[in-house]
């Protein structure tokens, strides 16, 4: 099963939207600032699977443990480079990809899969996922880069890429070696493999939304992703599952610190054109709101 990334309202493919990026410095900051935190908090995700396998299987600790060392060598050169570039060592603004698909992942006690073998493949599953999303981004990044103007920073911020961006497309095929190798193993576990790439696909897609999506009504889309992951769960995880994360759905604070980020960077750079185009942008989200949520139920 291939994930492809769909496109929701309003919201930009990296191909669309990385080269707008690179052309603000202060947004291309923040993104290698975000690319640090992700490369870094991985390795935290990492280490907590391979305590919990506990030794078994060993090659797979082994290769988790190479995918470690390499993750926090990527934070290491992101870090460098904006050490470089003199910008802080900071917490990114705005919704983190990460940890919103981590909030959405079933990872409690009560929702997380009970059989060793299917939280191996749980975690191989996700990890298969994100890096694919990793890739892109970093695909789109450097043909950006490549199309802008050939500056001394824009070629360190390539240089830098370049020499992450093999690695990253790596992880993405040993877990889908290992997956393969589990199938082979084991063939009743292909529909296992399945239902988790169908279920996390849908989470990946959902934390990739909340990150683009901060128009009017992002709120209730935000809920539209939940009941579609929720309906991909036994209906008796259903419930808990979903109260569980209803109430930040739906207050969603990072959401609204994003909010106010933007709107006060807009303001301070441009109050003519944050009135008389921000503000409708942000509006424009409202006509959609029935869709996020229409025909949506839990059964």
């Amino acid at each position: 099963m291939v994930h492809a990334p769909s496109k929701l309202l309003n919201s930009l493919s990296p191909r669309d939207f990385l080269p707008l990026i690179v052309q603000d410095r202060s947004l291309h900051m923040i993104a290698l600032n975000r690319y640090r935190f992700s490369e870094q908090h991985s390795c935290l995700e990492l280490t907590h699977l391979i305590e919990t396998l506990n030794g078994q299987p060993a090659e797979l600790v082994q290769d988790l443990s190479h995918h470690v060392a390499e993750e926090a060598r990527h934070a290491a050169l992101f870090t460098d480079l904006l050490q470089e570039l003199g910008e802080e060592i900071n917490l990114p603004p705005g919704v983190s990809y990460i940890n919103e698909f981590e909030r959405l992942l079933d990872q409690g006690p009560e929702d997380f899969p009970r059989h060793s073998g299917d939280r191996v493949i749980a975690a191989l599953v996700a990890m298969n996922i994100t890096e694919k999303r990793v890739c892109q981004i970093f695909s789109a990044h450097v043909a950006a880069l490549k199309a802008a103007p050939a500056t001394a920073e824009n070629q360190k911020i390539l240089a830098t890429l370049l020499q992450i961006f093999p690695e990253e497309a790596s992880h993405v095929g040993w877990s889908n070696r290992w997956l393969a190798k589990l199938v082979k193993q084991d063939p009743a576990k292909r529909e296992t493999v399945k239902t988790f790439q169908q279920k996390y696909a849908l989470m990946e897609q959902a934390a990739y939304d909340a990150g683009m999506d901060i128009l009017a009504g992002a709120e209730f889309r935000r809920l539209g992703n939940l009941i579609k992951i929720t309906k991909t769960l036994p209906l008796w995880q259903r419930p808990v599952y979903f109260l569980k994360r209803l109430p930040q759905t739906l207050i969603a604070p990072d959401l609204q610190r994003t909010r106010i980020f933007i709107a006060q960077r807009a303001l301070m750079k441009n109050p003519q054109r944050f009135i008389q185009q921000l503000v409708p942008m942000f509006l424009s989200g409202v006509p959609q709101l029935p869709q996020a949520i229409a025909g949506e139920t839990l059964l």
